[in-house]
């Protein structure tokens, strides 16, 4: 008689969890069906506003001009692949130097002091000048000082003034993350014979950078876009190939097509980075698991 009970009981619980469920998901799809009407209704609502505007003829002739977009296309899809190539060399550079400039910050002995001072002093001025300053300094000031082995290539010394700018920012996230970890992680190690470089190496860091890797990934979504910033300096990138062609028609389509290369290089990553947000946030959710 009280197994018959408890066996009813568990199919009454069974049917209440799967009509709270069902419940649910037929809220999910209310809500996604409102969120996608009233989207639809902002941007027919925003079209209409743009399209009889006074001026609309005027501006898509001038930014929207698809045979003047098909022509420069190719040159500043070509020159994009400067960009990427900058940004894939500049990325591992920053993450290297970022990670180094946060760990020599964290030393607390007295004989690494002047490195410390250095490296307090790094992270204070780069984040303080502008980045396309910084692309100014560095790419028109190396050159003239006329010391052996400083590279002459605009896209180079671009792509340095970069490491040096996103170099701070970097070593400020991945101090952030250092000193998120709680001391107990670092007692608990050393309580298990690690010396303080293995703590640090084997216990701190891993935690520490996989709480960064949000962070992280903004910072590179802004890089890549800052690759045009090297266009002052004189290279074919996108950019600078958008300004030729614009500068050769009177029009500024080709700002268009290097605008669109960008956002959809950049989009994916925003979202591969709301993705690893949402995940870390579950992971530290009670009961989200390790």
């Amino acid at each position: 008689m009280t197994a018959q009970a408890g066996g009813e009981a568990a199919w009454v619980k069974s049917e209440r969890q799967l009509d709270r469920e069902a419940r649910r998901r037929r809220a999910g799809v209310r809500s996604g069906s409102v969120a996608a009407a009233s989207t639809v209704l902002f941007v027919a609502v925003v079209l209409v506003v743009v399209v009889t505007s006074p001026g609309w003829p005027r501006v898509h002739e001038t930014f929207f001009n698809w045979g003047e977009f098909t022509n420069a296309f190719p040159d500043v899809l070509r020159g994009f692949w400067l960009n990427v190539r900058i940004f894939l060399i500049a990325e591992p550079v920053i993450l290297v130097l970022g990670l180094l400039v946060a760990l020599a910050r964290g030393l607390r002995n007295p004989l690494f002091f002047p490195l410390r001072a250095l490296a307090v002093a790094y992270t204070d001025v780069f984040r303080g000048i502008p980045t396309i300053l910084l692309v100014y300094l560095v790419g028109f000031g190396l050159p003239a000082l006329r010391l052996q082995g400083v590279p002459d290539s605009p896209a180079v010394l671009g792509g340095f003034a970069l490491v040096l700018s996103y170099g701070a920012y970097v070593a400020e996230v991945f101090r952030a993350g250092i000193d998120s970890i709680h001391p107990s992680q670092r007692a608990a190690a050393r309580s298990l014979g690690l010396s303080k470089t293995q703590s640090l190496r084997f216990v701190v860091l891993p935690q520490a950078v996989r709480r960064v890797v949000p962070p992280l990934l903004n910072d590179f979504a802004s890089l890549q876009k800052d690759t045009a910033l090297v266009a002052v300096l004189g290279p074919l990138e996108a950019l600078r190939q958008a300004q030729i062609h614009s500068a050769t028609n009177f029009n500024y389509t080709p700002y268009l097509a290097t605008a669109v290369l960008f956002v959809a290089l950049t989009v994916p990553m925003a979202r591969f980075t709301d993705h690893l947000a949402a995940r870390a946030e579950r992971r530290r959710a009670p009961g989200g698991g390790t």
